[in-house]
């Protein structure tokens, strides 16, 4: 039975299963925050614990242990910040505009911001953490399932590959924004046109 705790300002009571639940989001969200912060190796139960503000003991309750809760943070994350681009690129009718889009959509991230940095700390991770890279893999390929299965819509030639390299392209140019001046969207414009053309059907007809 779920035990409810009655509240001294009248608000309806509180239930443990509901204490539970945003108690397991501050985790998550603490643990999002401390990546960039101090890395995916310093992040330790009892940091995670007092940015989010609850016992230490409550880290092993809600998660296996904390590289559960590490793995949980980025997949919630990830699973966020792919979303944007990813809805621009497929709303768009043009696959040369939806990418443009995309591109458009990630100009928040410029390599070197919280998000950037937790998902540079999580690629790394993953190399050495086989059930992160599962958790990763599988978000990134339905990513590019998506991208594919929009490129076959518009006739582009071999879109699977097309795809693969659309999605290493856009995660490249957050990378190297970090680093070097990148252009904006514009100026890929016309090469992601020539990439993404669809032959001419009466020229193969002929």
């Amino acid at each position: 039975m779920t035990k409810a705790i009655d509240q001294t300002d009248g608000t309806p009571p509180v239930t443990s299963a509901e204490r539970g639940r945003t108690s397991r989001a501050k985790l998550l969200a603490a643990a999002v925050e401390l990546i960039p912060e101090v890395g995916w190796n310093a992040v330790t139960t009892r940091l995670v614990a007092a940015r989010a503000e609850v016992r230490p003991g409550l880290v092993h309750y809600h998660f296996d242990s904390l590289e559960a809760l590490l793995r949980a943070a980025v997949d919630a994350a990830l699973a966020e910040v792919v979303d944007g681009p990813l809805s621009a690129m497929t709303a768009a009718a043009d696959p040369v505009e939806g990418l443009t889009a995309a591109l458009g959509a990630m100009d928040a991230y410029s390599g070197d911001d919280p998000a950037s940095v937790l998902f540079a700390e999580a690629y790394l991770a993953a190399t050495r953490d086989p059930e992160l890279r599962t958790t990763m893999s599988r978000i990134l390929l339905d990513v590019r399932a998506a991208v594919a299965a929009r490129l076959a819509g518009h006739g582009t030639p071999q879109p699977e590959a097309v795809a693969e390299l659309l999605c290493a392209f856009l995660d490249g140019v957050v990378l190297h924004r970090a680093l070097i001046p990148v252009p904006g969207p514009e100026a890929y414009a016309e090469p992601l046109r020539r990439l993404l053309a669809a032959p001419d059907r009466e020229e193969e007809a002929r």
